[in-house]
């Protein structure tokens, strides 16, 4: 966990239409030097100030063409700026402006423990026929450890892809830190759930017994997103108990019965345009962050848009990003100090990126 220092004065005092004007005047300063990538979740006055907005796959793609800006200003969490880092083209600097703004599941899996179940795999299995997917929602260490061992970056809107690739490849596959994405893109493979191993990190041979390792080809590592955890059958009934017509979309990083049981199923992007697409009228349920749920609410008009949850929360470490803290971050460029830079060194870098640019080519 890395934690944020307080923001100087004036920041913290300031009202949200200060901090709007500040920001404005700082971009018209900047010019075409700095582009500003918001994700889905951010807070909705963050993602209007923003140059481009989408999922981890798109924002990836956007920050890997980028040619012309000097600074990229990431306004996500903490592995997406490493992300833009590793794939940034000559020298930009890549900026996060909160430096708190981590991933409760990218934590769950660290690099070293994850060596550490692979030799065990690799120990039982007799063989390193075993392909690493790591979910882009993973620290530069867990993805270049992936790129060492010629594996491979997923998101969920390329899972599918990537996973059916990696059993092609390689004899078995160990998926991490998300073992939601992994179960759900598996059995859409069409796999059994029984067939999937659960590794839990911390416990030696992940708690399996030898034998059910040697039989299996699927290792999903014991990581979850909390927030689409809240997400549940319960829900689902009442919410068709209470109108027949309303149609469930969900992120696969929901559990299994949940996805099982949606209407629809796919990434942020996905979810996005699904609704976008719909007839006027149509009602739908969604099953993930919700500053993203309001946005896609105020969006379609016409359309019924609520969460699956009705007492869902916002992910508190994307929702860390606020005006005060881009305020800072974009007049400090203009100062000529940046703050926050988020550095990628050598050589977890050019291994990170091998991971990333094999993923990058699939999409």
């Amino acid at each position: 966990m890395i934690y944020q220092q307080p923001l100087p004065s004036p920041y913290p005092t300031l009202d949200d239409a200060e901090l709007t004007s500040r920001i404005v005047a700082a971009k018209a300063k900047l010019g075409d030097s700095v582009v500003i990538l918001t994700h889905h979740y951010q807070r909705p006055e963050i993602v209007a100030l923003g140059d481009m907005r989408g999922d981890s796959l798109k924002l990836a793609q956007f920050a890997a063409a980028q040619e012309k800006s000097k600074y990229i200003v990431y306004c996500g969490v903490h592995f997406m700026a490493e992300s833009a880092d590793i794939l940034k083209r000559g020298q930009q600097v890549v900026v996060l402006p909160d430096l708190g703004a981590g991933c409760d599941m990218a934590d769950m899996a660290d690099a070293d423990d994850v060596e550490l179940a692979w030799d065990e795999l690799v120990s039982v299995l007799g063989h390193e026929s075993i392909m690493p997917v790591t979910y882009i929602n993973s620290t530069a260490a867990l993805k270049a450890f992936v790129g060492k061992k010629g594996g491979v970056v997923c998101t969920s809107s390329n899972a599918e892809n990537i996973v059916r690739w990696s059993l092609e490849q390689r004899q078995a596959i160990f998926f991490f830190p998300d073992q939601h994405l992994g179960r759900n893109t598996c059995k859409r493979l069409g796999y059994t759930p029984e067939s999937m191993l659960l590794w839990k990190p911390g416990v030696p041979l992940g708690g399996q017994a030898p034998e059910r390792i040697r039989d299996s080809r699927i290792f999903l590592w014991e990581g979850h997103c909390p927030v689409h955890a809240m997400f549940t059958l319960k829900q689902i009934s009442a919410l068709r108990a209470q109108d027949s017509a309303i149609k469930i979309i969900t992120h696969p990083e929901c559990p299994m019965e949940v996805v099982d049981e949606s209407d629809a199923v796919g990434s942020t992007e996905f979810i996005v345009k699904t609704i976008a697409e719909s007839p006027a009228g149509s009602k739908w349920a969604v099953g993930t962050e919700m500053n993203l749920v309001n946005r896609i609410a105020k969006e379609n008009p016409d359309k019924t848009v609520v969460s699956l949850n009705r007492f869902m929360c916002l992910c508190g470490t994307m929702n860390r990003i606020d005006l005060a803290h881009l305020a800072w971050a974009l007049e400090s460029i203009v100062s000529g100090h940046p703050e926050n830079v988020i550095t990628v060194g050598e050589p977890e870098r050019s291994l990170a990126r091998a991971s990333l640019d094999r993923m990058l080519t699939m999409s």
